[in-house]
C-alpha cells in the first residue's frame, strides 16, 4: 500500500545538531526520509555540512535518506558545491539506461522522461559493478501536480519478499539483455558515451559485458549481475537489482504495446531474465511489484528542498506530474563490485 501521508505528519524532534544551527526531525513511527532543518535564519548549509560530515554519513547509514527542507540556495552552482562538501568528486553518468541533460561536471537534469509517465523505483545503476553509493537530488522547481520522487528502503524490500524467491535470485542472479538502435532506447553512442566500436568494445571487456554487433549498426548487450547485496558499512542485506525496472511487465500496458508494435519482443531496448536465461515467472514479477509499492514512502517537493540517499540502501522513482518541473541530480562516493565481495 502506497504511502502518502508524510506532508500530514507532525515532526518529532530526534536531536538537535552542532549549535543548534540545524534540527533533526522525524515523524512518528516513520524513519524515511529523515527531515533536517535550520534551527536558526540563515544557515549556510555547505560549511554546515562541511562541519558535520560524520553526523551526516552516520545518519544517512541508519536512515538511507536525508530530505534538507527549509535552506537558502541560491541556485544549481549552491547545490553542486553543498554535494561536493560532503563528496568532493561527483560522478559523470557512465554506462547509461536513460536520457539526461548534462548541467556541469558531475550535476545533471533528473531524467529526460515523457511526465505523464511514472518511472518505476529502482537503485541507480545496480546493474553495473560501478555504482554511485550516494544521489543528491534538488528541487528547483517543483511540478504543478504530481511529480514526487518516491523512496523505498532496499533492506525492508529484502525482508518483505519471500523467502525462496530471495534465495532463487541469489542463487540465479539477474540476466540483463539491451538492445540499441532500431529507434527505441539510447543509441550505443551515448551510452557508451563514444562513437569508436572498438572503445565499445573495450568498455564491455572491461565491465563483463557480452556484446553482438547486429545489422544496420545495432548492439545487443548481455551481463548477469547480483539481485542482492550485502551493504559495505552496514553490513545488512539489501534487494539491489533492476530485476524489475528492466523487466517489459513494468511498463504501463499501453507503452509495451507501442513498442512491441515496432520491434519484436527479443529486440526490446531492456530485458531481465535469471541469469540462467530462463524467464521470471508472473507471480514472482507481481510480488517484486508489490513490495515495491507497500515499502514506498513519497513527500510533495517544496522549492530548494534537497535529498540526499543511500543509492544502496533507498530506491527511488518518479511520480508522471504537469507543468514545469526541474528536479537536479548529483551522484557521488563511486562503488567498485569488482573489488569486492559483498
Amino acid at each position: 500500500m502506497l504511502r502518502t501521508g508524510f506532508q500530514d505528519v507532525k515532526p518529532k524532534a530526534v536531536t538537535v545538531s552542532t549549535a543548534t544551527l540545524v534540527r533533526v526531525e522525524a515523524g512518528e513511527g516513520r524513519h524515511l526520509p529523515l527531515v533536517l532543518q535550520p534551527g536558526v535564519a540563515g544557515v549556510n548549509l555547505v560549511d554546515w555540512t562541511r562541519t558535520n560530515a560524520q553526523m551526516i554519513e552516520a545518519l544517512l547509514a541508519e536512515h538511507g535518506a536525508l530530505l534538507f527542507r527549509g535552506f537558502y540556495f541560491s541556485g544549481i552552482a549552491q547545490f553542486e558545491e553543498c554535494a561536493r562538501a560532503l563528496v568532493p568528486d561527483l560522478l559523470e553518468y557512465g554506462e547509461r539506461s536513460s536520457p539526461r541533460t548534462r548541467l556541469s561536471a558531475g550535476v545533471y537534469s533528473s531524467t529526460d522522461h515523457p511526465p505523464d509517465q511514472p518511472i518505476v523505483l529502482h537503485n541507480e545503476q545496480s546493474y553495473t559493478l560501478n555504482w554511485p553509493m550516494k544521489l543528491w537530488f534538488f528541487c528547483a522547481q517543483p511540478a504543478e501536480t504530481g511529480g514526487c520522487t518516491p523512496i523505498a528502503d532496499s533492506r525492508k524490500i529484502y525482508q518483505r519478499l519471500d523467502g525462496d524467491i530471495v534465495e532463487r535470485f541469489s542463487r540465479k542472479q539477474v540476466l540483463y539483455v539491451r538492445n540499441y538502435g532500431a529507434g527505441l532506447g539510447l543509441p550505443w553512442q551515448e551510452v557508451f558515451q563514444t562513437d569508436d566500436r572498438l572503445e565499445v568494445a573495450r568498455q564491455c571487456r572491461r565491465a563483463g559485458i557480452e556484446f553482438e554487433w547486429k545489422s544496420g549498426g545495432r548492439l545487443q548487450t548481455r551481463q548477469v549481475r547480483p539481485a542482492v547485496r550485502k551493504h559495505p558499512r552496514t553490513g545488512k542485506m539489501i534487494w539491489f537489482n533492476h530485476a524489475y525496472f528492466f523487466h517489459p511487465s513494468s511498463l504501463p500496458q499501453s507503452a509495451r504495446e507501442a513498442m512491441l508494435a515496432v520491434v519484436d519482443e527479443d529486440e526490446v531496448p531492456f530485458n531481465t531474465f535469471y541469469g540462467d536465461r530462463s524467464p521470471f515467472e508472473p507471480d514472482v514479477l507481481d510480488e517484486i511489484r508489490r513490495a515495491y509499492e507497500d515499502e514506498t514512502v513519497t513527500f510533495p517537493w517544496r522549492q530548494h528542498d534537497l535529498l540526499l540517499i543511500d543509492n544502496m540502501l533507498v530506491s527511488h522513482g518518479r511520480q508522471a506530474f504537469s507543468g514545469r518541473r526541474k528536479i537536479v541530480v548529483a551522484m557521488g562516493q563511486a562503488f567498485d563490485a569488482s573489488q569486492s565481495t559483498h
